[in-house]
């Protein structure tokens, strides 16, 4: 690598770093409001949604489809998802920074035979941005990803956030923990 390119793969890993910390310092609340205008892509990668959820709805964030910690946890929500609906969730989106295609695959991989869990490609990082959820994943997975977090929100108001301490574990956002709490 030439001292030039070092220099500036350097410089652009810094910025990325700072940017990161500085979006995730705004981490939403309990009481906030979803960032629904921004887009998201659930099937197709050339048609951004805006998602509505109405009523009590889960919104799970993972790092990154096919890694082994994210292909653990969705599996949780898919087998229990008549558990939340008996708790009175209406419907639960798995929030993936990939993406439509590598999303779309790995809810195909997970649910061969189809699941009501939405699978969403926030393939530009701006919806978990805006909720303050985003980390720095360059060394691992390349650039910014989702930290990983649950939220329980009513309509667009926030009414729990659960954040893991460290992405790479699963703890308190494991779909039976949460499934407890509501």
């Amino acid at each position: 690598m030439s001292p030039i390119s070092s220099l500036v793969e350097s410089i652009a890993q810094s910025a990325h770093a700072h940017v990161s910390a500085l979006l995730a310092s705004n981490q939403a609340q309990p009481g906030d409001k979803l960032p629904l205008n921004e887009k998201v892509k659930e099937n197709e990668a050339g048609k951004p949604i805006a998602l509505a959820p109405t009523g009590r709805n889960i919104f799970v964030g993972v790092p990154g489809a096919f890694t082994p910690t994210c292909s653990s946890q969705a599996p949780g929500y898919i087998e229990k998802y008549e558990e939340f609906k008996a708790k009175g969730i209406n419907e639960i989106y798995i929030i993936i920074v990939n993406d439509a295609y590598v999303t779309k695959a790995w809810k195909e991989k997970l649910a061969p035979g189809g699941t009501p869990i939405r699978f969403i490609a926030d393939d530009r990082a701006l919806f978990v941005s805006s909720l303050g959820l985003v980390m720095d994943a360059t060394g691992g997975l390349g650039g910014p990803r989702a930290k990983r977090f649950v939220i329980v929100a009513n309509d667009d108001k926030i009414e729990r956030v659960i954040v893991e301490e460290k992405p790479g574990e699963l703890t308190v956002t494991e779909a039976s923990q949460v499934l407890a709490q509501l």
